[in-house]
């Protein structure tokens, strides 16, 4: 497995942030109509087997990672540090990764790359292009990124299924038809300004791995004892032409977000992904049985030491 990391550049406002689960959803549908649903089904065979052909990570910052989601306890304290403002530190830099995993809380920064703003809507009547005498307006939030802001997605990919001139392609596409809710309507716009293939920093006394996308742990044996996450409800919906079937709702996974810190004794330095490949034989869409969920994160191997709280 190979690792492409795209740069980039928001052009609009996005209704829907992008998480690595779903900017792989949006690939397979692109991917679908780009080269065919026979492709799409060659490029998923072994899915949820533990054989991906591509694992997508969320849209980082350029040039940072979330902070590991582990108790404040596991880091060195910051003197005179607030409470509050600790919390905020939430980016940790690329270049601090060589750092012991202690001191990562005083290199952390707490900058905010995103504004969130709500956009009023109604619904409008197709047959009389009126709001009618239900007239209920309500709002939903739109995801600012400010200005100068660039992102890294970092996709894991096996290079004898999928080339990375064909991902970056793909992305360019994605970001031309726009990503996520409201893309119909400009949101999700973005552009591919870099690619590099450059693996990620890795650890050579790895025994833990840091996630950068939302996976699915369950039953895959890591050392519970010493494994930190914060789990979520994924209500996924299909994107593409099947949200007009009808019944456009998956079956609801639960998941751990991203900065999960997992440990187990198979982890070392060349470890790219964990997780597994959910769905398939209708488990998560009888609308569309071959349906799959992606619960595969990119990761970056880190030493993790386990610590008593004080």
């Amino acid at each position: 497995m190979q690792t492409l990391t795209l740069t980039l550049r928001p052009l609009s406002a996005f209704g829907t942030l992008p998480l690595g689960d779903t900017l792989f959803g949006q690939l397979c549908w692109l991917l679908r109509d780009g080269m065919g649903e026979g492709k799409l089904t060659e490029l998923l065979d072994g899915y949820t087997t533990g054989k991906p052909f591509a694992v997508v990570s969320d849209a980082l910052p350029h040039g940072y990672v979330p902070r590991p989601n582990v108790p404040l306890y596991f880091f060195q304290p910051i003197e005179d540090a607030d409470r509050k403002a600790v919390k905020k530190q939430a980016w940790l830099p690329l270049s601090a990764l060589d750092k012991p995993f202690a001191d990562w809380l005083s290199v952390c920064e707490a900058k905010d790359f995103i504004e969130e703003h709500l956009q009023q809507h109604n619904s409008i009547s197709r047959l009389t292009g009126t709001t009618g005498d239900g007239f209920a307006p309500y709002a939903l939030d739109q995801h600012w990124y400010k200005a100068d802001t660039l992102l890294d997605v970092h996709v894991v990919f096996d290079e004898s299924k999928l080339t990375a001139d064909a991902l970056k392609e793909f992305f360019e596409q994605m970001g031309n038809v726009g990503f996520g809710r409201d893309a119909s309507v400009g949101l999700g716009k973005f552009e591919v300004q870099a690619t590099t293939t450059q693996a990620m920093p890795a650890n050579p006394n790895a025994n833990a791995v840091l996630t950068l996308a939302p996976s699915a742990p369950q039953g895959l044996n890591f050392d519970a004892a010493n494994s930190y996450y914060q789990l979520f409800t994924r209500f996924g919906r299909h994107g593409g032409q099947a949200v007009q079937a009808g019944k456009p709702f998956k079956t609801p996974v639960l998941m751990a977000k991203t900065g999960a810190v997992f440990s187990s004794a198979q982890f070392s330095a060349t470890t790219t992904f964990i997780g597994q490949g959910l769905g398939g034989n209708g488990q998560l869409s009888k609308q569309i049985p071959e349906t799959v969920q992606q619960g595969y994160a990119p990761v970056i191997p880190i030493h993790f030491d386990p610590v008593e709280q004080a």
